[in-house]
């Protein structure tokens, strides 16, 4: 059951959700999967072979120490980069069979709002490289060590114990700015003809009413994509499609339709 947020001066109103509110989202953001299997997994499917590619490359190259930033910052960008599957669950629901085209047009209709969205949070993104960069140097030089030694490093020595330590106090509060002001707006200038301010304005209330909902979904976000992750990115192909959709219908559960 659901209770509404106070009077606010948005266009739009706010309910409280109950605690087992991501679990229904869950279970929608499956059905939608299973409703529109081809688009979604094939969706799905390029950020498994991106990423695979993307960190092959660094490996390539003897830089595999920067993975683990960079895949912080895919967490950070999720919102943006599942915008398809929002718009695959916008049509389920209204009775629209989604295709490929409709996906690759899905922001089309407010595209100057979603690209303004997607560059507060490539800023983000952009803050949060240079802050891993600068930690990077500060504690290992111009020259991190590769991969296999630098997990070594990290899990084994008092230095890799203080960079692993300040190094997610960091990510902790970009990832904790990056979610709030993002964890509805995409959906809602996808769905609202509104000003990204007023989307981002809308979306931060929204997570502070629900924030201990929102904290538990922010973790199982994170969860869910660190399994995509170990599984050598493959389980991407399935773990995109499944918060995609799930995060329409967070939208659809806490944001009141008009």
């Amino acid at each position: 059951m659901t209770q509404t947020a106070g009077a606010s001066d948005l266009p739009a109103t706010i309910r409280l959700v109950s605690v087992d509110a991501s679990g229904r989202w869950l279970a929608a953001g499956w059905m939608d999967v299973r409703r529109a299997p081809g688009v979604s997994l094939g969706y799905g499917a390029v950020f498994a072979v991106v990423s695979l590619a993307l960190t092959g490359g660094l490996l390539f190259l003897g830089l595999g120490s920067l993975i683990l930033p960079l895949a912080g910052g895919f967490v950070l960008m999720a919102p943006l980069l599942a915008i398809g599957f929002y718009d695959i669950s916008r049509r389920l629901e209204s009775g629209e069979r989604p295709s490929a085209g409709a996906v690759a047009r899905a922001s089309s209709a407010g595209f100057a709002q979603v690209g303004a969205m997607g560059a507060v949070l490539m800023l983000v993104f952009l803050v949060w490289t240079l802050l891993a960069l600068v930690l990077f140097v500060l504690f290992y030089g111009q020259s991190p060590p590769p991969l296999d030694r630098f997990v070594e490093e990290i899990l084994f020595s008092v230095r890799g114990g203080l960079f692993l330590a300040l190094g997610t106090a960091v990510g902790a509060v970009i990832a904790t700015l990056a979610f709030t002001i993002s964890a509805f707006s995409f959906p809602m200038l996808l769905d609202r003809p509104v000003d990204v301010v007023t989307a981002i304005l809308v979306s931060a209330r929204a997570v502070r009413a629900n924030w201990r909902v929102m904290f538990g979904w922010a973790a199982l976000i994170v969860l869910l994509t660190g399994v995509g992750f170990v599984t050598l990115f493959l389980g991407l192909a399935v773990v995109m499609p499944l918060l995609g959709h799930a995060s329409w219908h967070a939208y659809r559960d806490v944001i009141e339709p008009r």
